[in-house]
């Protein structure tokens, strides 16, 4: 069963998983997990390329990134 996007409104499937840790004022992103957990928050593609984080704050994104854009080539 796939899960959906938490972003109120988005009925898309959730492709990443974020979690975050506000002591140390950090965020993660990773491909959905197995498993949901009520302390993480499922994304769907969209938000998860285009989340930003508070100043001050760091985001890991560790999902697989191209390393260079064919189109642009």
């Amino acid at each position: 069963m796939t899960r959906q996007c938490a972003r109120n409104g988005c009925g898309h499937v959730a492709v990443a998983t974020l979690s975050y840790n506000y002591g140390q004022r950090t965020v993660w992103i990773e491909y959905v997990t197995d498993e949901p957990h009520p302390s993480t928050y499922d994304l769907c593609a969209l938000h998860a390329d285009h989340l930003s984080v508070p100043g001050g704050w760091i985001l890991t994104d560790s999902r697989a990134r191209p390393l260079f854009d064919a189109a642009a080539s």
